[in-house]
């Protein structure tokens, strides 16, 4: 499979990748990021909150110490006297997958009391890329609303929609087209998934 290339870059080369992953149901996706990340060479710093803890161990078997190992630094969601609270320490981008409902409204409203929740705030206010992976179906309008706001501060919001024009054979290769997605919206090649009509004319 060719190496899928990445959708328009990201605004800071500098530093690493920020990958928070919350309470809402696509834990799958959050690993797979990170593999890709990690496949890629990518400096990750990676925060798991509690509730992603719980769904990780729910729909993945596995904890926390497996995504550690994927990544260059984990902090608590607790922590917000870590490095990437400040704007003042270069990262990348951000993405927040998968992003519950809960997490997408405090980054709407501007609310930051958790380190995912700050380090997004700190994304947003240094114009780097940040994006966010919901999976709520239906969406009730309150979260419509929320996610309405944060692409109107230049979010990516990419929802856990699998496409299906891949003639998909598995979950996994639902989930890899997912986790390519977020590669492609954080400027990372990678070989997860074969675009639309891709090596046609």
């Amino acid at each position: 499979m060719p190496v899928h290339k990445a959708e328009g870059g990201v605004a800071n080369e500098r530093g690493p990748m920020v990958i928070g992953v919350t309470g809402a149901s696509g834990a799958p996706i959050a690993r797979r990021v990170l593999e890709g990340l990690h496949s890629a060479g990518e400096e990750v710093v990676l925060i798991v909150s509690s509730g992603g803890a719980a769904v990780l161990k729910e729909e993945c078997g596995v904890g926390v110490d497996a995504l550690e190992k994927l990544a260059s630094r984990t902090y608590s969601d607790r922590d917000l006297a870590s490095p990437i609270a400040s704007g003042s320490r270069p990262t990348r981008a951000m993405a927040i997958v998968p992003c519950s409902a809960n997490s997408a409204a405090k980054v709407a409203l501007g609310l930051s009391d958790t380190l995912i929740t700050r380090a997004a705030q700190v994304t947003l206010k240094e114009r780097r890329r940040l994006v966010v992976v919901p999976r709520e179906t239906p969406v009730p309008t309150t979260l419509l609303r929320h996610l309405t706001t944060l692409s109107e501060l230049g979010v990516v919001v990419l929802f856990a929609s699998p496409a299906f024009y891949t003639h998909p054979k598995s979950v996994e290769e639902m989930v890899d087209f997912l986790a390519g997605r977020v590669l492609d919206h954080l400027g990372v090649p990678h070989r997860l998934y074969k675009g639309w009509k891709e090596g046609e004319a």
